[in-house]
């Protein structure tokens, strides 16, 4: 795939709304020539892709993909992710608080 076609692709998800402005940027300037635009140097930090790619997953879920997402983002499997949010429910009773919280804030992908 040349460079053209990528950056139309890009565009496209763009328009759709599946990109951000930020994201489409980050990806347009790796697209024409690995230049990082302002904002997104060292700074940035290693971790802000995993953050910012963070969706509730459509496939891995039981009630609100929750898990199946951050799942995803962090390379562990989901029921390690549902273990954790069922300790944190039988312990402090804040897992379904944080989890309640997720489902609304984090996207659907």
């Amino acid at each position: 795939m040349n460079d053209a076609e990528e950056l139309n692709k890009l565009a496209d998800l763009h328009a759709r709304g599946v990109l951000s402005d930020d994201e489409f940027a980050k990806a347009k300037a790796r697209v024409l020539g690995g230049q990082t635009p302002p904002g997104y140097g060292s700074a940035a930090g290693p971790n802000m892709g995993a953050v910012n790619g963070l969706r509730r997953s459509r496939m891995d879920r039981w009630i609100g993909g929750v898990c199946g997402g951050i799942a995803r983002a962090t390379g562990l499997d989901s029921w390690v992710w549902r273990l954790i949010f069922t300790v944190l429910f039988l312990a402090f009773g804040s897992g379904v608080f944080l989890y309640i919280l997720l489902w609304i804030f984090v996207p659907e992908e």
